[in-house]
């Protein structure tokens, strides 16, 4: 039978075995799993639902509908539940445990969801620091959330997505799995992100392609008029000309010079699987040139 705790709804369910820190508030209709442990300070609202093995940081705030740490969207984790018992994928109660690790000072809004790892990946989903999930995005299996990002209404990042730090993705935008999301890049809304969208970056559509630096993100965080000058010469040098791309590399290194801002840009798009979004106006790898009317 369950015992009441202090900060717990009457209504909740809170499982033998949840770990809960101090002052945590846990509203009314909230259910946490036995394997989830709750940060200090945090409140979940009313209605929401932790399960797995997640942790959750301290001074989060979860609001109704909000829906953590179930089994990931992936179907060959719907076959041969013994065989992910055997490996402690699932407990004896049928629990997914794959691993969700949230940091502090989050904020999910309403019908927010997010999934924790799986066997087909690195085994756990990480999400970091001060980041604001707005109502009805997610965040996939396997994938990695920086510090200070933003996922407008509806945004969504499929499994094994890399989101780093600062980043900004525009409501109704979508992440394709396995692509990534430099620091300070914004996805425009809408769009569909099917490839690596570069540090600093704005870009946007369906397929999303590169479109500008973004100058306001940069702006905002308060970058010194001579980095941005740097960001925006390096872009020009590796996207905007034409040639081969290990000319382009070695001709915006040339300039760049070891500067940090522009060997970051670099590096990441030498470092690319899926190869990062064109940009408008020059066709994608496979895709014929348009036709001018």
């Amino acid at each position: 039978m369950q015992t009441t705790r202090p900060g717990v709804h009457p209504t909740a369910h809170v499982a033998d075995g949840a770990i809960l820190g101090a002052d945590v508030s846990i509203g009314p209709g909230c259910v946490v799993g036995p394997h989830a442990r709750i940060g200090d300070g945090t409140v979940l609202h009313a209605n929401v639902v932790v399960k797995g093995d997640t942790h959750v940081g301290p001074g989060c705030e979860l609001f109704p509908f909000v829906v953590i740490g179930v089994r990931p969207q992936d179907k060959k984790l719907r076959t041969d539940a013994a065989a992910l018992r055997e490996q402690g994928w699932l407990d004896a109660d049928g629990e997914w445990l794959g691993k969700l690790r949230i940091g502090a000072d989050n904020e999910l809004r309403e019908h927010v969801t997010l999934h924790g790892g799986t066997p087909f990946g690195c085994g756990v989903t990480t999400i970091g620091d001060r980041n604001m999930f707005l109502a009805g995005s997610h965040v996939g299996h396997d994938s990695t959330v920086g510090n200070d990002c933003v996922f407008t209404n509806g945004a969504m990042a499929a499994g094994h997505c890399t989101i780093h730090d600062r980043a900004i993705l525009g409501a109704m935008a979508g992440v394709h799995q396995f692509a990534r999301v430099g620091r300070y890049a914004m996805i425009g809304a809408g769009s569909m992100l099917s490839q690596d969208a570069p540090p600093f970056g704005l870009v946007q559509g369906d397929r999303a392609r590169l479109i500008a630096v973004n100058l306001i993100g940069l702006k905002r965080s308060g970058f010194p008029a001579d980095d941005v000058a740097v960001i925006k010469r390096v872009f020009r040098k590796l996207f905007w000309r034409s040639g081969a791309l290990e000319d382009r590399i070695a001709q915006a290194r040339a300039f760049a010079d070891g500067h940090a801002l522009g060997e970051e840009i670099l590096q990441f798009v030498e470092s690319s699987d899926r190869g990062v979004c064109a940009p408008r106006g020059r066709p994608a790898p496979g895709e014929e040139p348009m036709e001018r009317v």
